[in-house]
């Protein structure tokens, strides 16, 4: 199983750690947040962030899903990449991270396409779906 590792500010690697218990009922196994402390210096937050990855790695990998890329945390954890072995995925939201627990059995590779696809799919201008759901509810 392909550990998951939620790379963002505090409040946000643990809000969304919150709401993965909601959403699915439970804590899945091999999930874990790295919060990140902005006073923390670049080369002890690369040792932190090395020794996260290895906890979480059960032998197929790690997938750190980030929030934006190209802060400090994200530049730190590329110095940490190795393809096929841990992996990078920035721009996380909610959708992309249930996505990925959903198929946390699938190798690496497969995992990120999945990863990607339900953060993409996740982001929807949702006015002309809950419009057209008012007038449903109007007409009945």
């Amino acid at each position: 199983m392909v550990g998951l590792l939620v790379l963002a500010q505090k409040d946000v690697a643990f809000g969304l750690l919150e709401a993965v218990d909601h959403v699915l009922g439970r804590r899945p196994q091999a999930l874990a947040a790295f919060p990140v402390r902005y006073d923390m210096p670049p080369d002890e937050l690369t040792a932190a962030l090395a020794q996260a990855i290895h906890a979480i790695d059960e032998g197929d990998g790690v997938l750190i899903l980030a929030d934006i890329y190209g802060a400090t945390h994200i530049n730190v954890a590329c110095r940490l990449l190795m393809r096929d072995k841990v992996e990078l995925v920035t721009g996380l939201n909610l959708p992309m991270l249930i996505r990925a627990l959903n198929y946390q059995e699938l190798p690496l590779a497969e995992l990120i396409q999945k990863a990607l696809t339900g953060g993409m799919e996740g982001i929807v201008c949702a006015t002309d779906f809950c419009l057209l759901e008012k007038r449903k509810h109007e007409l009945r």
